[in-house]
Parts: C-alpha cells; sequence; structure tokens
C-alpha cells in the first residue's frame, strides 16, 4: 500500500495511471460498441475517458508536443476558447510521431550496438554456433542467415530488458499518431489496445527504474 501511495505521489505516476484507465476505456468502448444492453456503460466510459483525458498533465520531454497538448487541455477546460482544437490536435499528434521516431531511432541504433557487442563475443558466437547445429533440420524451413541473425536479435534484447520494454513502448504509442494523422489508420480498438500496453509498461518503467532506458 505504501508502495501504491509514493506511487502516485508523484506526478508521472498519477499521469500513467490516468492514461492506462484513458486507452481502457477507450478498448472497452471499442469492445461495446455493438452490446444495446450495454449503452449505460459505454456512455459513463466515455465521460471517463474524456475526464482522464483532460486530467492527465503531459510531462512529455518534448517541447512542442508539450505546447500543443496544453493549449488543447486549456481549450477542453475552457481556459481558451478561440483555438482550432482540430489544427492544434493534428499539430500535436505530429510533434508526438516525430519524437517517437527518434525515440525509435535511439532504440535501433542502442540495438544495433548491442549486437555488434555480441557478435565479438567469443562465447556467443560458441552459443550461436551451437544454436544453429542443434536444429539442423531449420535450415530447410528458415534461412540460416535469418536464423542467425534473429538468435542474435534476441539475445541481444534478453541483455538489456530496458531496451526491449522501450523499444516496444514506443511501437505500441506510434500507432496513435500514425491513425491519428491517417498515414495508417486501424481502428479504435488497436489505437486503446496500444495505448494501454504502452501505459503498462511506462508504468513498469517508473516502478522498476532498472527497466527504463538510459538517455
Amino acid at each position: 500500500m505504501d508502495a501504491f501511495v509514493k506511487f502516485t505521489n508523484q506526478s508521472q505516476g498519477r499521469d500513467r495511471i490516468f492514461r492506462a484507465t484513458q486507452y481502457a476505456c477507450a478498448l472497452s468502448i471499442y469492445l461495446l460498441r455493438n452490446n444495446c444492453e450495454k449503452k449505460d456503460l459505454v456512455a459513463k466510459l466515455k465521460s471517463l475517458e474524456t475526464t482522464m483525458s483532460a486530467g492527465r498533465k503531459s510531462n512529455i520531454n518534448r517541447a512542442l508536443y508539450f505546447i500543443c497538448d496544453n493549449a488543447l487541455w486549456a481549450r477542453s477546460v475552457g481556459l481558451i476558447r478561440d483555438i482550432d482544437k482540430e489544427r492544434w490536435s493534428l499539430n500535436a499528434s505530429r510533434c508526438y510521431f516525430f519524437s517517437l521516431i527518434m525515440n525509435l531511432t535511439r532504440d535501433v541504433y542502442v540495438i544495433l550496438q548491442l549486437m555488434s557487442q555480441k557478435v565479438r563475443d567469443k562465447h556467443f558466437r560458441q552459443k550461436m554456433d551451437a544454436h544453429l547445429n542443434e536444429s539442423p533440420e531449420v535450415a530447410d524451413v528458415v534461412v540460416p542467415q535469418l536464423d542467425a541473425f534473429l538468435f542474435l536479435l534476441l539475445e541481444s534484447l534478453k541483455s538489456q530488458p530496458a531496451v526491449a520494454w522501450d523499444t516496444l513502448k514506443n511501437i505500441c504509442d506510434l500507432f496513435i499518431p500514425l491513425d491519428r494523422l491517417g498515414i495508417y489508420q486501424s481502428n479504435a480498438g488497436v489505437v486503446g489496445f496500444c495505448g494501454l500496453v504502452s501505459s503498462v509498461i511506462g508504468i513498469i518503467t517508473l516502478v522498476q527504474p532498472t527497466f527504463k532506458i538510459k538517455p
């Protein structure tokens, strides 16, 4: 209980709980959208989703997205009226999209560095050779080079879980602006699910700092 209180006392902790609740509501609304008997529940979930979205304090360390996100927040609570909500929402999504691209670029760079280190390790090369030789039938189905690459990738990610968590989080987050900008349109269910997964990972990395990638 003390750990939960300490977690919620942090602005980041509250923000991530609100975000997880917001996307859990979005996913639930999508799953219940055709259930006529749950109309009242859907209405309550929509209200809760709106409340969570408006109540979140964006603490993302991305200046442009921070400005757009907080302008939208001010518009939603009535502090600012003369603002084009759609335009600012699209601008926020564009900033969010580019920041995620930068984060994923960093993740790929770190992963490549880890893979390079693994390849130079004599013990790892022996482990890889043993893996490739223990299942010779795999060569008939999978290209040996691809099998070796996947083995190297998985072992590299296992050696640095923080990188794996961060990469998964950024990939999940990417579906949100992709859908909003019309680059890759999915549906509210996919966006809600990806947002929920990303939020849960965010909570995990906040509770366990060792799972958080270093800048």
